[in-house]
């Protein structure tokens, strides 16, 4: 199959890029007037009336699809702190992304890989190809990079053929405190607990320090390179 002209491929992006705005635009539609607590505190309810294992198992699961793991860490707190304490509920919401890297990994590097490929190729892109010296660096560069979808992270790198305990244990290292983070913060936000609204939101902050700093470490090395 052979990859769109550069024409019909602005065509498709664009196609693409309108379909989401409009799906914004009817969702901004459907929430005007709501009261946004009044729709958190349902999620909450529903979340906490799904229990625990249905909950974290959809953590695990969902996000390998494209759904955003912050709406699941934001919520986590609020909806089973009280029934599991705070730190069964980090445990919980750390393994689940443990899980849903492992599983985005085993399906770009399995039964998806032929389909996102031709996705790719009718893009216009090529798959990617990546020197072993260089998975270590490339793994972290995309766990600090913000902008890309966590799950096109896991595609991309399951792709490239990554050494599946060499992307594990780095993935873990840069993602697992950053949803420990959520977790604490959004159950500090929502029951308006001071105090762990700050410690919360100063480990943010200092994660998403230590992420910039990094990335200009890794730019450097490989422009020096």
């Amino acid at each position: 199959m052979s990859p769109l002209p550069p024409e019909k491929r602005k065509k498709l992006l664009f196609k693409l890029g309108l379909a989401g705005a409009i799906a914004a635009a009817i969702a901004l539609f459907l929430l005007k007037g709501v009261h946004i607590l009044d729709v958190i505190d349902r999620v909450v309810a529903l979340a906490s009336g799904l229990g625990p294992w249905v909950f974290f198992t959809a953590m695990a699961l969902l996000p390998a699809f494209g759904a955003p793991t912050l709406a699941f860490t934001l919520i986590a707190g609020s909806a089973f702190g009280t029934r599991m304490g705070m730190s069964a509920v980090v445990m919980a919401g750390m393994a689940a992304t443990a899980v849903n890297l492992a599983i985005t990994y085993w399906l770009a590097r399995g039964i998806l890989r032929k389909w996102v490929a031709l996705l790719l190729e009718r893009l216009g892109y090529k798959m990617p190809e990546v020197d072993r010296a260089d998975i270590t660096d490339l793994i972290v560069i995309l766990r600090v990079t913000t902008g890309i979808p966590f799950f096109v992270q896991n595609y991309f790198l399951g792709l490239a053929d990554a050494p599946v305990a060499r992307y594990l244990i780095v993935s873990c290292i840069l993602t697992l405190p950053q949803s420990a983070a959520f977790i604490v913060f959004g159950s500090a936000l929502r029951h308006g607990r001071g105090g762990a609204i700050v410690a919360g939101l100063g480990v943010i902050i200092a994660l998403a320090a230590a992420t910039q700093l990094l990335r200009r470490h890794f730019g450097r090395r490989k422009a020096a390179a």
